[in-house]
């Protein structure tokens, strides 16, 4: 029988990793922990004597998880009306090691996992865990139960899905200094700035949950989404920079709570994308988030 102590600590270096996994197969920050919990429960529960590799195991326990409760969203159409986007990982302008540092390292933007949504079940874990994780197609192809081909094959078809997702520049600070002309511009009440620093076909999804209806929303087009961001302007005072899901972004914060986050797709210097997250039920794990980074 393998020590506990062992497991314990095995088990612990693994986590940021397992949490990632998680959180790109779902979107939710507590649903992904709940995912790595019941992976931990089932290796307390396992003859840990016969695990070769523990992390492919844990992944795999993991993954497993995460699929089962995929599919148990599609059973029951829980998809809520309108926009609804992936909890947002938020920490401090500038970039600081944030507990969540290793899943921050490995997120992608929030654009990204708003298409990662729209994948079935299993096309979500090819994709995932092939392309973002490394897992190889044999392993995806027994989670799945199907041959090793068939499971390239649901990859392939993800990846079709998600290629004309804008791809951020890699350069954070140029990313900033982007957004932050962009805010200057809608304080100004600068529309032509505005409508500048916006690529053509930008898309802004907005989520504000069940109690903020008149956010959720989407809009289409340079000269649509400066116009909304000339509505926002007013908010501008309460307006702080930060990285949202590894790129520049910003949280409005009022009276020490997060009231919204904004996310942007910053792709050869212009804005392609903005996701404003503005839902209620989930703003305090923003809140959390900004907390400890300044602790």
């Amino acid at each position: 029988m393998a020590d506990p102590q062992w497991l314990a600590r095995g088990f612990e270096e693994r986590r940021p990793r397992l949490t990632a996994v998680a959180y790109h197969m779902l979107g939710s920050r507590s649903d992904a922990s709940d995912a790595v919990q019941e992976a931990w429960l089932r290796l307390n529960r396992a003859d840990a004597s016969g695990i070769d590799n523990l992390s492919a195991w844990l992944t795999t326990v993991v993954a497993h998880v995460c699929l089962d409760m995929l599919r148990q969203r599609t059973s029951r159409k829980e998809e809520p009306l309108g926009v609804h986007l992936p909890d947002p990982i938020v920490s401090p302008w500038p970039p600081t090691q944030p507990e969540h540092e290793a899943v921050l390292a490995d997120s992608v933007g929030l654009a990204m996992l708003v298409v990662l949504d729209t994948l079935t079940p299993a096309e979500r874990l090819a994709f995932v865990l092939h392309d973002m994780f490394a897992v190889p197609f044999d392993r995806i192809a027994e989670l799945l139960n199907r041959s090793p081909a068939a499971a390239k094959m649901l990859a392939s078809r993800a990846r079709r899905r998600v290629q004309d997702t804008p791809v951020p520049d890699t350069d954070l600070a140029k990313q900033r200094d982007v957004v932050d002309a962009f805010f200057a511009a809608a304080r100004d009440g600068d529309f032509e700035a505005l409508v500048s620093l916006l690529d053509p076909d930008v898309v802004l999804h907005g989520d504000g949950g069940t109690a903020r209806a008149n956010v959720t929303t989407v809009i289409r087009g340079a000269h649509e989404v400066a116009g909304q961001a000339l509505m926002f302007a007013r908010l501008a005072p309460f307006v702080r920079p930060a990285v949202v899901n590894n790129a520049a972004g910003a949280v409005v914060v009022r009276d020490g709570q997060a009231f919204s986050v904004m996310a942007f797709t910053v792709t050869r210097n212009r804005i392609a994308g903005i996701e404003v997250f503005a839902d209620p039920d989930r703003l305090d794990l923003v809140t959390a988030d900004l907390a400890g980074g300044e602790s």
